[in-house]
């Protein structure tokens, strides 16, 4: 896991590159390397977090054997062993997965791509051609983002800051901020929320010369897998058998690490499934570290459920406590990293996590993200069909109405909503779209970013694609029954898990963000909005309308934390505070 950064094209920047570098420290702090291309036209960047061969050798920029191929990678490719194997004619010189990728580019282009099983962002510079060759995972687990300059040149990073310390100016993209503020989308498009920074969707690759400039295509897209081969009409039987063969292999691979693997650990189905595939892929006798967030809202206290999971087991639990007294702090110091508006408390806790992980010496975690979306989780899934599924912007749909504390003029902005992703059954639609708009892109960049925030890698098992492949294939009957959503889960974790976490009911929220924001995080909350109509929402909110939705809040109990949370990222990024620069 790593920080990537380039500069390729006339009229770069002098020092461009080491100001990145320094940026995306955070990201690799077990060293650094530089590529310059003898003709000048390019110029790579790595910083390093040993995972795989913990040797020299391993250290990026990379070159194969003839010199003409340099790569930089951020990643985890799980399958890099049986690459190797396909690739065994090839010169190897480590054990990184690192040089199995930039082999198989060699050998088999950009049709590569279609064998990695994993998460990445890389980039292969070829000396001859004088082109750059750069691809981003199918569901965008690892970022990256590039800016365009008037010359023609193209700047890249792993992070939005790396490209700010290379002199891309740092202005408000309006549009992504009239679409988050309007409509509750971010993460949605090729745009961010600055000028001129773009990201590389999910699944997509860019090609890059000084003579043809720079294309972007799509490699991968989700809608496209499934219409190839339609719904599974299977006995339920074979698709339960597959489903669990699938599921052990996808945390057997997320295993193969030189350093020590822990999981995120919370009382849900989802984190108690992946410890119970850790058992039964690694034996009864393993051991590893569990790492779960805890606010002391009995409301809202998982501990029980996972006690019981790790009850009869060798793992040892670290519970991870944050209380309101925390959060003005690091809510500054999360922002600062995220670059961009973020989830809230939830991620607030999963800094807390990374930070107890990294003082346990634990470099790499697992977690439980994607099951939801595949498999029908979420309680809006599980509505009889005929019934509108969409809820908003808290639950991930998109909100049609503008709200009206938004300034008129700014909210014509937002006026251009992604549409719907038809695939001719409206429940899979819904997928679709919470996997490829509404939840899936923001899950990951706030999980990347706080988990690189702590130089920890988190490996994702159930975004494996043949996973939700598969949860996207079935029929309803197989993901929603008797109002139960991840049925075919369920049926699994109930032969996995203790009857303490197999048995536990559903918990709809994870934390008392309304209740802090209500109460003790009132008044530092009441600051931050105010910076918010101060700064860039001068022009953007309506001022009193603001106030007196926040005054409902605070006296009527309205279950609008997710807007309060929008004003106070936008307040942070907004005001000039530590958040602004990073």
């Amino acid at each position: 896991m790593c920080g990537i950064a380039g500069l390729l094209g006339p009229n770069m920047p002098s020092g461009a590159m080491r100001a990145m570098l320094d940026r995306l420290r955070h990201r690799g702090p077990d060293g650094e390397g530089e590529y310059h291309s003898p003709g000048g036209p390019a110029a790579l960047g790595h910083t390093r977090l040993k995972v795989i061969d913990l040797s020299p050798a391993g250290q990026q920029p990379m070159a194969d054997p003839t010199g003409r191929f340099w790569i930089v990678y951020n990643g985890e490719v799980y399958n890099y062993l049986e690459l190797k194997n396909a690739l065994s004619d090839w010169p190897f010189r480590s054990q990184t997965d690192t040089e199995v990728v930039l082999a198989a580019f060699v050998r088999w282009g950009a049709a590569c791509l279609e064998r990695l099983i994993g998460m990445f962002a890389f980039c292969v510079w070829d000396e001859k051609r004088q082109e750059l060759f750069a691809a981003r995972d199918r569901f965008g687990v690892k970022p990256f983002f590039y800016h365009v300059t008037p010359s023609g040149g193209l700047l890249f990073a792993s992070e939005i800051k790396a490209l700010h310390a290379a002199g891309v100016p740092r202005e408000p993209e309006q549009r992504t901020w009239a679409a988050y503020l309007a409509r509750g989308l971010y993460d949605h498009d090729e745009r961010t929320f600055w000028r001129g920074v773009y990201r590389l969707q999910p699944g997509s690759l860019l090609r890059y010369s000084v003579r043809d400039g720079t294309r972007v295509e799509r490699w991968y897209d989700l809608r496209a897998a499934f219409e190839r081969v339609g719904e599974d009409d299977r006995c339920e039987s074979l698709v339960e058998e597959e489903l669990l063969g699938l599921l052990e292999e996808s945390v057997r691979l997320r295993f193969r690490s030189d350093v020590p693997v822990g999981l995120c650990l919370s009382g849900g189905l989802d984190s108690s499934l992946v410890l119970a595939l850790v058992r039964k892929s690694q034996g009864e006798e393993c051991s590893l570290k569990t790492f779960t967030f805890t606010t002391g809202d009995p409301a809202y206290d998982e501990t029980p459920w996972v006690r019981a999971m790790l009850r009869h087991t060798r793992h040892v639990g670290c519970f991870c406590p944050l209380s309101p007294s925390e959060v003005p702090a690091l809510m500054a110091e999360v922002q600062a990293f995220q670059d961009e508006p973020f989830g809230g408390i939830p991620t607030l806790g999963m800094a807390r996590v990374h930070a107890r992980a990294r003082d346990e010496g634990v470099t790499v975690l697992l977690d439980g993200n994607g099951m939801d979306e595949a498999w029908c989780g979420y309680d809006y899934y599980t509505r009889p069909e005929g019934v509108d599924i969409g809820t908003g912007p808290v639950q991930g749909a998109v909100s049609r109405s503008t709200p009206r504390w938004l300034a008129p003029e700014f909210a014509e902005l937002a006026s251009q909503v992604p549409g719907e992703w038809s695939s001719g059954d409206r429940l899979r639609s819904i997928q679709l779209h919470d996997l490829c708009v509404a939840k899936i892109p923001r899950a990951m960049r706030f999980a990347d970013r706080v988990s690189m925030q702590f130089s920890r890698e988190l490996r994702e098992p159930f975004l494996d694609h043949r996973l939700v492949e598969l949860g996207l294939r079935q029929r309803r009957s197989r993901k929603v029954r008797d109002g139960v959503g991840k049925w075919l889960p369920r049926t699994l974790a109930r032969a996995l898990l203790p009857g303490p976490v197999r048995e536990a009911p559903k918990r709809a929220l994870q934390t008392p963000q309304r209740e802090w924001l209500r109460g003790p995080l009132r008044a530092w909350a009441c600051d931050q909005i105010e910076g918010a109509i101060q700064g860039w929402g001068a022009s953007w909110l309506d001022a009193s309308s603001v106030r007196s939705t926040w005054t409902d809040f605070l006296r009527h109990g309205a279950d609008s934390s997710f807007t309060v949370w929008q004003w106070i990222n936008l307040g942070l990024l907004s005001s000039g505070s530590r958040g602004l620069d990073g």
